[in-house]
């Protein structure tokens, strides 16, 4: 979810935007399952919004160092990430107050935004930066939803972006290792369907949301803007307010 200052604006990629109403949709069904209903299942589905998100940003700032966009209109990116993770927090735990181990999502997104920045500049103190926000990451990956790897999970992204698409793999195994990748495995070993499907579908979501930024929708997808940023606190307090109806 990015713009940025040119005085030409480029024209809307409806390939990313369709990518972004998906992960918006995936991460919807993924909070389903706290609403009250038997819905275990959306647990699949749910492993493509994070991996998704982290593509969107990685093709922001792949395009944005192609561009050379001014380090201003490229951190206030990071501004508007950092800003909603507050706003984010509190819809956040109210909804998911007996699931809650760490914070949204928001910021795990912001350092890895930085982290992917850092990997594509030149510039020492940006780089700086990078290996900061990296150091974060691992510092405080058991408080970071999709922990250290999560935060690496967009630079991934921006290597396969700048170099090769059967790099793929690469951000496959990264985001199966930002998920519970020890249940995902026992429970696979066991048999489990949702394990199975769950390991299917981080190893894949980078490979299908790739080959989605590869189509050419023949649609009109309705352009993601800023104001987008609100449906991640107010799908919070959405479902929330379904719970209290249905409880």
């Amino acid at each position: 979810m990015s713009e940025t200052n040119s005085t030409i604006r480029p024209v809307r990629d409806r390939a990313l935007d369709l990518l972004k109403w998906l992960a918006m949709l995936s991460m919807v069904m993924d909070h389903l399952r706290y609403v009250g209903w038997h819905v275990d299942g959306l647990y699949v589905p749910g492993r493509l919004a994070f991996p998704w998100f982290c593509l969107a940003i990685a093709v922001n700032v792949t395009r944005n160092a192609v561009r050379d966009v001014a380090p201003a209109a490229r951190w206030k990116y990071l501004a508007w990430l950092a800003v909603f993770s507050l706003l984010a927090e509190l819809p956040y735990r109210l909804y998911m107050a007996d699931e809650v181990s760490t914070l949204n999502v928001l910021p795990t997104l912001a350092l890895g935004l930085v982290v992917a920045q850092s990997g594509l500049s030149r510039s020492w103190s940006a780089r700086a930066l990078g290996i900061a926000a990296l150091g974060i990451g691992v510092a405080c990956g058991s408080q970071l939803m999709f922990g250290a790897y999560g935060v690496l999970l967009p630079a991934a992204f921006a290597l396969v972006l700048r170099r090769s698409l059967w790099l793929a793999i690469v951000p496959g195994v990264v985001c199966l290792l930002s998920n519970e990748w020890p249940k995902i495995i026992d429970g696979m070993l066991w048999g489990d369907p949702i394990s199975i499907g769950a390991l299917i579908a981080c190893l894949l979501a980078p490979l299908a949301g790739l080959a989605l930024l590869r189509s050419r929708p023949g649609f009109t997808v309705w352009p993601m803007r800023r104001w987008a940023y609100l449906i991640y606190p107010g799908h919070f307090l959405l479902l929330f307010g379904l719970r209290q109806i249905f409880a």
